[in-house]
């Protein structure tokens, strides 16, 4: 009764009914109420992203799901819930040549904005340490949607790790015709067997010049995602363990990691509004 008593004078001598106190009262209840949602959800999208979402992803997918949150304000948003990117904010530099390859030209010549689906793929592979030895990835992308149409693991960079990429691509896709396949200069791509794959299958083959990563950047991004964004910090412990990742990656990076490529929708999202 006291405190009540206080309450009371305090709100006559301000010139505030107590109707318009409560109603301040309970608005405010209600937006810490709204502010903490939008934290937790921040955090689930943080937390989703293996800590790799930053601000303009998270503002993103808060707006798929009916929230109007800007990307100023999902920053504030994380910094409330002291969580930030893991992603580098430091940009490589790629050292710059010019010797073409003498197996085919550099047909793509960095064209990467493509209208269509199954038109142009680019290829590459790269390496990780699985415990006791490494494991070699090879990728096939879709410029078009930059989906993973193709994917395989081996414990050799060899020409059949590239192939078993592709191939997965080429059933996957539908065996598509008037494919420009585009990768390095790497002798998995360069041996007769994987010119003579994409030649039985109407494939034109297109290669970067020699030590040119800006040739083939979509893909070379792509394993940087992996990189910095999913693989554990602690790396991997076997074969089995990383293989088992990668393939997770890859449905993440497929169907739910939001493209800024795509107005910030997911990969094979774009592909279902483009049909």
């Amino acid at each position: 009764m006291r405190e009540q008593y206080k309450q009371t004078t305090l709100l006559q001598t301000l010139g505030v009914t107590r109707s318009s106190y409560q109603y301040r009262m309970q608005m405010s209840t209600k937006q810490d109420s709204e502010r903490q949602q939008l934290r937790e959800k921040v955090v689930e999208i943080h937390t989703q992203s293996r800590a790799a979402a930053g601000s303009r992803v998270i503002s993103a997918n808060l707006k798929a799901q009916g929230f109007s949150v800007g990307r100023f304000k999902a920053a504030r948003l994380m910094k409330e819930a002291k969580i930030e990117s893991k992603q580098p904010g430091k940009k490589h530099s790629y050292k710059i040549a010019d010797k073409t390859s003498s197996i085919a030209d550099n047909h793509l010549q960095r064209g990467y904005d493509v209208e269509q689906k199954n038109r142009v793929w680019c290829g590459d592979v790269t390496y990780v340490w699985s415990g006791s030895q490494w494991l070699y990835l090879a990728l096939v992308i879709d410029l078009f949607s930059r989906r993973i149409v193709g994917w395989a693991c081996s414990d050799s960079p060899d020409t059949e790790l590239t192939m078993n990429a592709f191939l997965l691509a080429y059933e996957a896709r539908g065996k598509p015709t008037g494919i420009l396949f585009h990768s390095d200069q790497g002798c998995h791509y360069t041996s007769l067997a994987y010119q003579n794959m994409l030649r039985r299958y109407g494939v034109r083959q297109s290669m970067s010049r020699r030590g040119n990563c800006w040739d083939n950047i979509i893909i070379e991004r792509t394993f940087r995602t992996f990189k910095t964004e999913w693989m554990p910090k602690e790396r991997y412990q076997s074969y089995s363990e990383a293989k088992t990742d990668i393939y997770q990656f890859i449905r993440h990076f497929n169907h739910h990691r939001l493209h800024s490529y795509n107005g910030y929708v997911t990969p094979a999202a774009a592909e279902e509004l483009s049909a």
